[in-house]
C-alpha cells in the first residue's frame, strides 16, 4: 500500500490523495486499488475494473483488506 498528500485536491481527486494498494501472487494482480490519473477512483478485482466511492482512507484500507480476504479464500 502506497497513499501520497498531494499538496492541493484536484477535480480528478478531491480528497488530495493518490494511492495504490497491491494484492497479488507471481506478478499478477489479484486486487488493486487506485486513482490512476485519467481513471479517478478504481478498483481492480480479477481481471475486472469497476469504479470505488473514495469516502476516507480508513475506509478504503478495510474494503482494499475485505476484498483481499474475499480472492484469497476463493482460491
Amino acid at each position: 500500500m502506497t497513499i501520497w498528500q498531494l499538496p492541493t485536491p484536484s477535480p480528478e481527486r478531491p480528497h488530495a490523495l493518490k494511492y495504490s494498494l497491491f494484492y497479488g501472487r507471481d506478478g499478477v494482480r489479484i486486487v488493486g486499488y487506485d486513482n490512476e490519473r485519467g481513471k479517478g477512483d478504481h478498483k481492480h478485482i480479477g481481471g475486472v475494473e469497476t469504479r470505488y466511492k473514495f469516502e476516507s482512507v480508513e475506509n478504503m484500507v478495510a474494503d482494499f483488506l475485505a476484498d483481499v480476504e474475499r480472492a484469497t479464500n476463493e482460491r
